[in-house]
């Protein structure tokens, strides 16, 4: 169990190593492309927002590639395609179970889970809040009934 617990910690270090390096990286594209949001369109503002969602979803299936490395290194899975579909439903807490590992490290699938939605909320965090400067921003250029509404959350 300890031995478990260690290499769960040790892998929850690395990618959290990662998810901040992509997360730092959305963070420099979105202030780089930022002054292309005044008076940008609505789908040019959401070009620039999806670079800042792919970027954070790059950063979140490295650490699934990450954890996957980790299962078939330990022998639980026989071929890498495996490790990584058990490894997505870990980490993104869907828990479908019809893949397990051994009772030997079987407590590394709840790890991963924590690390999952402590990364997860990570990458959420950001996106709304590029999201929110991004309406806010352009809150005046996008002048219809319907904004109104967004108007008035930004405000």
């Amino acid at each position: 169990m300890l031995l478990n617990l260690a290499l769960g910690v040790a892998t929850m270090a690395l990618c959290l190593a990662l998810q901040i390096a992509l997360l730092t990286r959305s963070l420099l594209y979105y202030a780089k492309h930022q002054s292309d949001l005044d008076g940008a369109s609505y789908l040019g503002t959401m070009a620039i927002l999806s670079g800042v969602m792919f970027l954070l979803m790059f950063g979140n299936l490295g650490q699934v590639a990450i954890w996957a490395a980790l299962f078939q290194f330990l022998g639980e899975f026989k071929n890498y395609d495996a490790a990584f579909y058990h490894s997505a439903v870990n980490f993104s807490t869907l828990g479908y179970g019809d893949i397990v590992m051994s009772d030997e490290r079987k407590l590394l699938g709840p790890i991963q889970a924590i690390n999952g939605v402590l990364m997860v909320g990570m990458s959420t965090a950001a996106f709304m809040t590029t999201l929110r400067d991004a309406i806010k921003q352009n809150r005046h250029g996008w002048t219809s009934k319907r904004g109104e509404h967004i108007r008035q959350l930004v405000d």
